[in-house]
């Protein structure tokens, strides 16, 4: 038989299939033998293949022009005569009936599990920008996980004859390695995360180092790499650059907390000052407001006093009108004119009428405005919102914080007159302002 004789010399194959547990990429070789050779790769067009689901089984034809492959994704359990083999097709023809033989290189990848890789960086150095006297030595330990997913990337990066799973491992591991400690390096740098609180930023900078790390292992290996799981970030605390930047961050700190300290008390005396200003001020208004209002009551009761004196006067005009009356017609003789004294008596009881009803309205004016009571005070209370001193405010105003929920009966108010604030539910004129919740109806009856 030759080339395609015995099975045992590795001839001619029925069923070539991956029987492999654990595995990345897996070389099919009909009689276990350890080199490629043309016994091995003699391959009978019409021989069963089956490709388990998440495997792919790679056909590499070596030709003159250079390696052309034949793709075939599994779930796949048919004879290779199919269409599934666009390549294989051109290679063989139809000149042998189907039943030739040809000679490929025949590789599983496992497409569906996931390979795991632990890591450890040893210690190195990192500077905090602040304090770049100082290097911390860091280390840092994890895991990632990878899988393959772009086979056609993968097999043009990779070189299929004599893969060994564990070697490519350590090339990963090794630039993984490289990768992690070259973002941590730079982590105060880029994300300003200080170098005393990286070990506890390590979520932050697990995600910094996966989307890093992702797009390199892709373009370097053709893996894609599923997860990132950063473990620990240790600082050696006994080291000297720990210990001294420990001091410098902590006399910092100190610093920072009493200058914050100044500044709160100082934001505490100008509140309290604007306060007393704004509350001097409100006092100063409603001073000149009550003047005002008593001014013009004055002048209310003023220009009523003046109109009885203008009526008083009129009046008087015609009192001497009428005594002057009682000489109508008298001509020289000196006597007494009857018509006249008549006329002047019946015009004296019209104008005395006239005039006891003027003066009984005038005095009924000026005795209604000397007796008026001055108007009510009106309502101006300060209320405290957010801290703040807010107002003064009247009693429509107050009704809609109460409203909008801005005043409550917690809340501290001050008129003028008091000592102290005091809460709202305290001050009479503003608890009443505060309604009883309704009590909530009873159920309807039931028909």
């Amino acid at each position: 038989m030759g080339l395609f004789g015995k099975k045992s010399e590795g001839g001619l194959m029925d069923v070539i299939r991956c029987d492999e547990q654990e595995y990345l990429v897996w070389k099919w070789r009909p009689s276990g033998e350890a080199n490629s050779t043309n016994k091995e790769n003699a391959i009978r067009y019409g021989s069963s293949l089956r490709v388990k689901d998440g495997e792919m089984a790679v056909f590499v034809y070596k030709q003159k022009d250079g390696s052309m492959h034949d793709y075939i994704m599994g779930p796949y359990d048919e004879t290779i005569k199919t269409a599934n083999f666009p390549v294989l097709t051109g290679i063989v023809g139809a000149a042998f009936g189907g039943a030739s033989p040809f000679q490929a290189e025949i590789y599983f990848i496992n497409l569906a599990g996931n390979n795991q890789i632990r890591f450890g960086v040893p210690y190195f150095d990192v500077f905090d920008p602040r304090f770049m006297d100082f290097s911390v030595p860091m280390s840092a330990r994890g895991t990632i996980t990878f899988n393959v997913t772009d086979y056609q990337g993968f097999i043009k990066l990779n070189r299929l004859i004599n893969f060994e799973l564990e070697d490519f491992k350590k090339q990963i591991k090794d630039a993984v390695i490289k990768y992690v400690k070259g973002v941590i390096t730079n982590i105060p740098q880029d994300k300003g995360i200080p170098v005393m609180q990286m070990e506890r930023k390590i979520m932050d900078i697990n995600d910094a180092v996966a989307e890093y790390l992702k797009p390199r292992l892709f373009d370097d290996f053709g893996v894609n790499m599923k997860g990132l799981d950063l473990s620990s970030i240790e600082a050696d605390k006994e080291s000297d650059g720990y210990r001294s930047l420990l001091k410098v961050t902590q006399e910092q700190a100190t610093k920072s907390t009493v200058a914050q300290t100044d500044v709160n008390i100082k934001n505490l005396q100008d509140t309290q000052r604007i306060q007393a200003e704004n509350m001097e001020e409100s006092l100063r208004i409603q001073r000149e407001e009550g003047q005002r209002a008593q001014k013009l009551q004055t002048e209310t009761n003023f220009m009523g006093a003046h109109a009885l004196n203008q009526q008083t006067e009129v009046l008087k005009t015609a009192a001497d009108s009428l005594g002057a009356m009682g000489d109508m017609g008298g001509g020289g003789g000196g006597g007494m004119n009857v018509a006249g004294m008549m006329t002047g008596m019946a015009m004296g009881g019209a104008m005395g009428g006239q005039m006891g009803q003027m003066m009984n309205q005038m005095g009924q004016q000026v005795n209604a405005g000397m007796n008026q009571p001055p108007p009510p005070p009106t309502l101006q209370v300060h209320v405290t919102v957010n801290g703040q001193n807010a107002g003064p405010f009247g009693a429509q105003q107050l009704q809609q914080m109460i409203q909008n929920g801005q005043l409550t009966p917690e809340s501290f108010v001050w008129k003028a007159g008091m000592a102290n604030w005091v809460k709202a539910a305290e001050m009479p004129e503003v608890s009443s302002m505060f309604g009883a919740t309704p009590p909530t109806p009873p159920p309807p009856p039931v028909g």
